[in-house]
């Protein structure tokens, strides 16, 4: 259906289509692990925006079961040296 979305106080228009998604990406990362932060290398190279690279990292990390991580306080990811550092709220 129609859609009035409000972009920066301005009101765009959108229409809502269905699409098939593509299949996921999956992919290895190098850590190396301290009691409040973890180094990430070799992150992929993708075609997403930088945003949406730290997104995955914070949610990988933020499953504390399947990522043996926690709350995330904050991502550095940075694309040129393919390295993140995840720092969590608390030491674990």
């Amino acid at each position: 259906g129609k859609h009035a979305v409000n972009l920066d106080n301005k009101i765009a228009d959108v229409r809502v289509k269905p699409f098939t998604l593509e299949m996921g990406f999956k992919f290895e990362l190098h850590i190396t692990i301290s009691g409040k932060k973890i180094n990430v290398s070799e992150v992929p190279e993708l075609s997403i925006p930088d945003e949406w690279m730290r997104d995955k990292l914070e949610l990988n990390f933020y499953k504390t079961k399947q990522g043996g991580g926690g709350e995330v306080e904050n991502v550095t990811y940075d694309k040129q040296s393919r390295t993140a550092v995840i720092t969590f709220l608390k030491p674990g």
